[in-house]
């Protein structure tokens, strides 16, 4: 099923594109999230009347995220204190709310569906590299030092 992207979708195409996807991927979730429309004549023709607005709400969301990015790449190490035993495990762990907790605390600006933890959550002490996704082509990282209390 050929659909118009409306805005830029990782891994799929950017605004504009005519691309061709699964029916069930059109019809749940692209089409009625409004980021893509069917490509019939008439929404080709009504995409293009929309095309510069579009873009630039695109180019604004980029510039956005870049700003963003660089404030949190501007914090040098996010701190979070957790309960450990003896041998530096933690009780419990560390999740994606507590990496957001902790860098909306020093100033940044991060949501939890941007948190990037493909290993699962922090269960030791010392530092760890956590990704951060903000945009299409907008990565960055940011270092967590979890610091044991007894």
């Amino acid at each position: 099923m050929e659909v118009i992207l409306m805005e830029n979708i990782e891994n799929l195409g950017s605004v504009g594109d005519k691309v061709n996807v699964k029916a069930g991927f059109a019809r749940n979730y692209l089409v009625p999230q409004g980021k893509a429309k069917m490509a019939t004549a008439e929404n080709l023709a009504e995409f293009e009347a929309r095309r510069v607005e579009l873009e630039k709400a695109a180019a604004e969301a980029l510039a956005t995220a870049e700003t963003r990015k660089q404030a949190i790449e501007a914090l040098d190490v996010v701190e979070i204190t957790a309960r450990v035993g003896s041998e530096g495990k933690l009780f419990g762990s560390i999740g994606v709310g507590d990496v957001c907790d902790a860098i909306e605390a020093m100033g940044g600006d991060v949501q939890k569906s941007e948190v990037r933890m493909p290993e699962g959550a922090l269960r030791v002490t010392g530092e760890h590299i956590v990704d951060i996704h903000l945009y299409t082509d907008v990565d960055t990282q940011v270092t967590v030092n979890i610091i044991g209390e007894e």
